[in-house]
């Protein structure tokens, strides 16, 4: 637990955000921030709580432990799913476990009219597979609308937001980095 200043000094660069920004979507101090990412201060779960939302990551995140043991086959009935406070996919994940890992592939639901509401801008890449349905996506503004078996790649420092304009789910298969969940 003793690196969670740095990991949360780590996501919100790689999020663009200031510590002023984060203290604005948190309601905590900058000060505070500040200390937290210094190793300075302690944080209880309620303020850790408001940063990984801020952050959009679940809280679990900051809790788990790198690992030594590899495993590179994920079977099917081994897959875990997930949401995260922001939104309304559910997410699986795909991913083999190893140190130093920097792919971070899911199988995305999105469910009916789900429209993402706050665009996103991070460093990294993304790419998207749609497996079934539709699904619109936003690069700074521009609409590009994606059908069964399209693909989409893009830098993640681009504005970025999708939605999906069907009454059914609509299922991506989706590779970004840096790992995020």
């Amino acid at each position: 637990m003793d690196e969670i200043h740095i990991k949360i000094k780590a996501l919100r660069q790689e999020r663009n955000l200031t510590l002023k920004d984060l203290s604005e979507k948190t309601g905590l101090s900058l000060s505070f921030l500040s200390q937290i990412e210094r190793g300075a201060s302690s944080l209880s779960i309620t303020s850790l709580k408001k940063i990984s939302d801020a952050l959009g990551i679940h809280i679990n995140y900051f809790f788990l432990e790198e690992t030594t043991q590899q495993q590179y086959v994920v079977r099917a009935n081994e897959q875990h799913s997930f949401t995260t406070s922001s939104g309304s996919q559910v997410y699986t994940r795909l991913t083999g476990t190893f140190n130093n890992r920097k792919l971070e592939p899911l199988k995305v639901v999105l469910p009916p009219h789900m429209h993402e509401q706050h665009p996103f801008s991070h460093n990294g890449e993304e790419f998207y597979y749609v497996l079934k349905g539709e699904v619109i996506f936003y690069l700074n503004e521009e609409k590009f609308h994606l059908f069964e078996g399209d693909t989409i790649h893009y830098p993640s420092s681009l504005i970025h937001q999708w939605e999906n304009p069907l009454s059914e789910e609509s299922i991506v298969l989706s590779i970004v980095t840096p790992i995020i969940f």
